[in-house]
């Protein structure tokens, strides 16, 4: 007797999901793994622009595009779209008034606009992963995704503690631009935070600083441990079904 097929609805991001007018198809084609591209390269890249003569205005593209993928990868619905737009706007202001009139608009106004955009978008991804139906690129890419931008989450809390507080960390370095919680550096020690590698150069020394870091660290162990929970439940699901309907 010929078993019945079991069709299994591919995993889609926030943005693609509901019909009609409530997404714009024309955003369809932009998704998580835009987003981690745009990311990977603000990483990689940030550490050499600082040398060069124009470095702050291609961080401040780089990070404008990290910031308009995200507001495309999860606002494909008009509701979220118009949202992220409302959140992402004053970021993306403050953060070229910044550049242009930095005696006007100081960075931790964009700091902070910028930190609850992220969180925002962090949520709406960490839905989609919690809620997908099956492993593919996009849950993957999602994943990655959100690891990465809590590490950006904590770097510009870094930042905003070191503008009010320049010793709330001690830096072992003899470098003039490696002595400032800020670009590069506050991502460096964010990550390696994040990851448990921990670092030797920059010691936190502030309560509130310690209290980051170590919630930080707590945090990049507990996901790592959730997300490789929820993705190996989900490549088994698939099969259990199928086993039990045969």
């Amino acid at each position: 007797m010929t078993q019945p097929r079991v069709e299994v609805k591919p995993a889609t991001l926030p943005s693609q999901e509901g019909t009609g007018h409530q997404r714009r198809r024309w955003l369809r084609r932009f998704s998580a793994v835009e987003l981690l591209i745009a990311i990977v390269l603000l990483i990689v890249v940030s550490p050499f622009v600082g040398q060069l003569p124009g470095g702050a205005s291609i961080d401040a593209v780089l990070m404008t595009v990290v910031l308009l993928s995200a507001v495309l990868a999860i606002g494909e619905r008009v509701r979220t779209l118009r949202l992220a737009a409302l959140l992402v706007a004053p970021a993306i202001v403050a953060r070229w008034l910044h550049h242009f009139r930095p005696d006007l608009v100081p960075q931790e106004v964009y700091l902070i606009a910028a930190l609850g955009f992220i969180a925002f978008v962090v949520v709406r991804l960490l839905r989609f992963v919690l809620r997908a139906s099956l492993v593919n690129a996009e849950v993957l890419c999602a994943g990655i995704v959100i690891f990465l931008m809590l590490g950006m989450i904590w770097a510009f809390a870094y930042a905003i503690v070191a503008a009010f507080d320049p010793g709330a960390f001690a830096f072992a370095s003899d470098t003039a631009s490696d002595r400032t919680m800020e670009g590069f550096t506050a991502f460096y020690f964010s990550f390696m935070t994040l990851s448990g590698a921990g670092v030797g150069d920059i010691t936190p020394v502030s309560r509130v600083v310690r209290m980051l870091t170590a919630v930080e660290s707590m945090l990049g162990l507990f996901y790592v441990a959730v997300l490789v929970a929820r993705l190996v439940s989900l490549y088994c699901a698939p099969n259990s079904s199928t086993t039990q309907r045969e």
